[in-house]
């Protein structure tokens, strides 16, 4: 490692990275700093490597650190202090890999597909924390090799709620002849990944993931929704089906979320699920924690599970419940097939005229 008064050079599967202003602090609370957040990502390498490795990926950038009142800029609103960025800097080194990703308004851009940590820490040292990779090779952007169900817990509920219905979507998952593999969000979600084959369309894994849900929905109501209204969702585990929709991600394992404690999103065995806090994975605990039982998700890559059962659980709902498709995001085009896409306290009511 080189160094000098404003920066420091290290050198990272074979290449020179250059750290900036290494000694900024970038979660003031912990004493972490710039430096700190680099080494990390080296230090969790071959871990945050397999979750991006050839991924188009989006990177949440924090160039000044986590401190109080930081905002995350909106499409709506471009003045916080931290922006999401879909296309490669133009800075970028040339080993610096990219892919070719069509965004549902139908632009297109290259995105950042890590193939080395020395990617990764080259995206830490532009104050990226939070990694959003999409579920599809670089290889085949149009067909994701993943689910990723995302345990959403509403207000109300917390990480012990998503806790208690991982088991059943494990359990379903086993009767569909598939397997899991979980992990905190970094706040008070879970995941759980799902590798597939990489056969068919964004439209037709997510609607895979929607017959999931509405199963899972049916099994536990009480605990779990799929409505896509915040209104309608009470104080229960939202099963966010819009994350397998085209152009939306979700933080990779070991990514850092933008919170006071520097907390990372966690690989975990099933067993540990139970007795994990999200409080329990950070900057400073998860490198040693990597070094003793390396990374939990690697067993993904030895599965490949095909789909066609939950299409036909889909085809089975859609025969025997009349139930069709559900709202996309609302920055999407109107998608074939979509019901409308307006919250049921705001749609039109009839009135006398229309009887």
């Amino acid at each position: 490692m080189a160094s000098s008064k404003d920066a420091v050079v290290l050198t990272v599967d074979g290449h020179e990275v250059r750290v900036s202003n290494p000694e900024k602090p970038y979660f003031a609370e912990r004493g972490i700093r710039k430096i700190d957040v680099v080494e990390y990502f080296v230090a969790v390498g071959e871990g945050i490597l397999f979750a991006l490795r050839d991924r188009p990926t989006t990177l949440e950038r924090w160039p000044s650190g986590v401190f109080e009142g930081a905002r995350l800029s909106t499409r709506m609103d471009n003045t916080g202090d931290a922006f999401y960025q879909k296309r490669v800097p133009k800075n970028a080194p040339e080993w610096v890999p990219t892919a070719h990703i069509t965004f549902p308004s139908g632009r297109t851009a290259d995105e950042i597909a890590p193939d080395s940590v020395a990617v990764v820490a080259w995206c830490a040292n532009l104050g990226t924390l939070t990694f959003h990779p999409w579920p599809v090779s670089k290889g085949d952007v149009e067909q994701p090799d993943q689910i990723r169900i995302d345990l959403d817990p509403q207000p109300g509920t917390d990480f012990s709620d998503a806790v208690w219905v991982a088991p059943h979507v494990r359990e379903l998952l086993h009767e569909l002849g598939m397997e899991g593999w979980p992990k905190t969000s970094g706040g008070r979600g879970v995941h759980v990944y799902v590798p597939i084959q990489p056969r068919w369309t964004f439209p037709e894994v997510r609607r895979a993931v929607i017959a999931f849900g509405r199963e899972l929905e049916r099994r536990i109501p009480d605990r779990v929704t799929m409505s896509w209204w915040k209104e309608e969702r009470g104080e229960k585990i939202f099963i966010d089906y819009n994350q397998m929709a085209r152009d939306r991600t979700i933080a990779s394992a070991y990514s850092i979320r933008p919170k006071p404690h520097a907390p990372v999103s966690a690989p975990l065995d099933w067993d540990e699920l139970p007795d994990v806090s999200p409080f329990d994975f950070d900057v400073l605990t998860m490198p040693e924690r990597f070094k003793a039982v390396g990374d939990k998700h690697a067993g993904l890559a030895g599965h490949a599970f095909g789909i066609e059962p939950l299409l036909e659980l889909a085809e089975r709902q859609a025969k025997d419940d009349g139930l069709g498709d559900l709202p996309y995001p609302p920055d999407y085009p109107k998608m074939p097939g979509e019901p409308m896409r307006v919250q049921p306290s705001r749609a039109r009511r009839p009135t006398s005229a229309d009887e």
